[in-house]
């Protein structure tokens, strides 16, 4: 069992940066790959980026190349999102995953997740 705790959301001006932390519990950190997705009001769940096991590879949507970067300090069992340039669009709920499958953009690849946090961004 795994359980993931999201934290480093607030508000934002346009064009400002966050850096969202997510700590999963147990001692099996490393051997998860993770991802983030986000959530906007009346909108579906969408991936936005994902970091395989040892950090060697990553994904990300289209929408944020460029803006956002995804890393992990297994010695800190900690998975981070830094999220620069940000625009009004990118408001939403923001989770974090754990995947024992694979890291992608697959939301059914991911077998625990958090509750989230949220990051609203003003124009």
């Amino acid at each position: 069992q795994v359980q993931l705790v999201e934290s480093g959301g607030g508000l934002v001006q346009a064009g400002g940066s966050l850096r969202l932390s997510c700590a999963p519990s147990g001692r099996t950190f490393s051997t998860y790959a993770m991802g983030w997705f986000r959530q906007a009001p009346g909108k579906e769940r969408e991936f936005v980026a994902a970091i395989s096991t040892r950090s060697g590879s990553t994904d990300y949507a289209d929408s944020v190349k460029g803006r956002f970067t995804i890393s992990r300090d297994n010695g800190k069992n900690t998975v981070y999102l830094q999220m620069n340039t940000l625009k009004p669009e990118d408001t939403a709920v923001y989770n974090c995953a754990a995947s024992s499958v694979g890291y992608g953009s697959h939301r059914s690849w991911y077998n625990y997740w958090g509750q989230g946090t949220q990051v609203t961004v003003s124009s």
